[in-house]
């Protein structure tokens, strides 16, 4: 096991760190913000906190989104106090600052902000402060990871007990502490367990449940892993022959009991968290191994989801002994499937289920979709949306789009209702993140923070 210190932005003049990365990527075209913004000194830091505390508004505090798709990892905040209708400018900006390449989300808790990002060569976990966006630590985690569907880190950290677990492009798992970014142990997992690099790269995001750090591996015998979130030794494996896939495990609530369900490349399965025997299994065959939505406990049953003219299957469970029998409650398959997750997960509120409908192959075209979670069948239907990635909290819906743009809808069952939308960034894959009233957006580029709290 490895022992690093973490670079924290106390130990160097954060201006000229900022003034570094803002004339790399000028010269490369990527960023137009200007070098006085980059500069700015601790007066713009303290603007920006004046703004997060006299917006006008005060959001009843949630839980964070310590993780991938927020506390239940579901895609769902229980906070309130959010806008009603959509600001005459948009909602304010509280800050912008330069983040870099990859697709991974954005993990807040306890007023940190923690991301991976790909820049001068090699991958980072950087960790902001979330009222201000001033970088706090950035950790080497990894060497630069490149790939033909895009370069860089896919997986989301997860944030518990005071340490930060990340999850590298080639599948390095790393534990790192969050008060100043000090790597406490990392080990790369596909290698040790002669596993297969996913031909995308390793996308899952790490899942910590009682005391363990569960992720997706692909290795023969090992599917699965679970690893002491103190040492990073293994403490279960489970799986046999089944390719990673792209998904993150899931801790679930279904058939009468907790499991924790893991939709890998060529199916499903449900664990006991404890020891990881294997409860149930489902085939689900997509192509490419392109099951990457995340698993949701909807109705007392489990959803999948797939893109490129799949679909999604309600599945059922009952118990029978230490196991379960599993049958398809639903499923909604091919060019007529209402429901077509390509690499979205949806969100189950308001007695419905919203999400991307993917069609076609390579998905040409993404419907934004509102189903029955109880029978498949289709509410409504915003025909040509667009890719995107969205949360839900306070009855609405914050979308992300592959453009870059921040929209918000109302979770309504009956009708599409847009409030309002926004251009914030370049093109993005990742989801958005929602904290204390504040929502974070990042592309290849730029890390935003927006003002969603409702104003009188």
């Amino acid at each position: 096991m490895q022992h690093v210190e973490g670079r924290s932005s106390m130990q160097s003049n954060p201006k000229h760190q900022w003034l570094r990365v803002a004339t790399r990527w000028a010269v490369a075209g990527l960023l137009v913000t200007t070098l006085g913004t980059l500069l700015a000194d601790e007066r713009s830091l303290t603007a920006a906190e004046t703004l997060c505390a006299e917006s006008g508004g005060v959001a009843k505090a949630g839980r964070g989104w310590p993780q991938f798709l927020g506390p239940d990892r579901n895609g769902t905040s229980t906070e309130t106090g959010l806008l009603t209708s959509w600001p005459e400018n948009g909602p304010a900006e509280v800050w912008r600052v330069p983040g870099g390449v990859g697709m991974s989300g954005l993990a807040v808790h306890d007023g940190k902000l923690v991301t991976l990002v790909q820049r001068q060569g090699k991958q980072w976990a950087v960790c902001l402060d979330a009222r201000s966006g001033k970088e706090l630590w950035a950790s080497e985690i990894a060497t630069t990871y490149r790939n033909q569907m895009g370069d860089g880190p896919r997986s989301t950290p997860a944030i518990s007990n005071g340490a930060v677990y990340v999850f590298s492009g080639e599948g390095i798992l790393a534990a790192l502490s969050l008060a100043e970014g000090r790597v406490a142990w990392r080990v790369n997992l596909v290698e040790k367990l002669e596993g297969r690099v996913a031909d995308y790269g390793m996308a899952c995001s790490p899942l910590i449940v009682d005391g363990k750090v569960v992720v997706t591996v692909g290795a023969d015998g090992a599917t699965v892993v679970a690893v002491d979130a103190r040492t990073g030794e293994i403490s279960w494996t489970s799986g046999s022959d089944h390719p990673a896939g792209y998904s993150s495990p899931a801790l679930l609530q279904v058939g009468g009991r907790e499991q924790l369900v893991v939709f890998h490349g060529d199916g499903v399965f449900g664990l006991d968290p404890k020891s990881g025997a294997e409860l149930w299994n489902h085939s689900y065959v997509t192509d490419f191994n392109c099951n990457i939505a995340t698993p949701l406990a909807v109705d007392d049953g489990v959803l999948i989801s797939a893109g490129e003219n799949h679909g999604s299957t309600l599945l059922g469970l009952t118990p029978k002994g230490p196991k379960f029998d599993v049958v398809e409650r639903w499923t909604s398959q091919g060019a007529k499937s209402t429901l077509r997750n390509e690499w979205q997960t949806s969100v189950a509120v308001a007695g419905a289920l919203f999400g991307f409908d993917n069609v076609g192959s390579a998905g040409p075209v993404t419907h934004l979709a509102c189903i029955d979670p109880k029978t498949g069948e289709r509410k409504w239907q915003q025909l040509r949306f667009g890719k995107g990635n969205l949360i839900a909290a306070d009855g609405k819906l914050f979308v992300l789009t592959m453009q870059g743009e921040l929209v918000v809808l109302k979770a309504d069952p009956r009708n599409f209702v847009e409030l309002g939308r926004k251009s914030l960034l370049e093109k993005s894959r990742t989801a958005p993140a929602l904290a204390d009233g504040l929502l974070y957006l990042r592309d290849d580029h730029e890390i935003v923070c927006v003002d969603v709290k409702h104003r009188e």
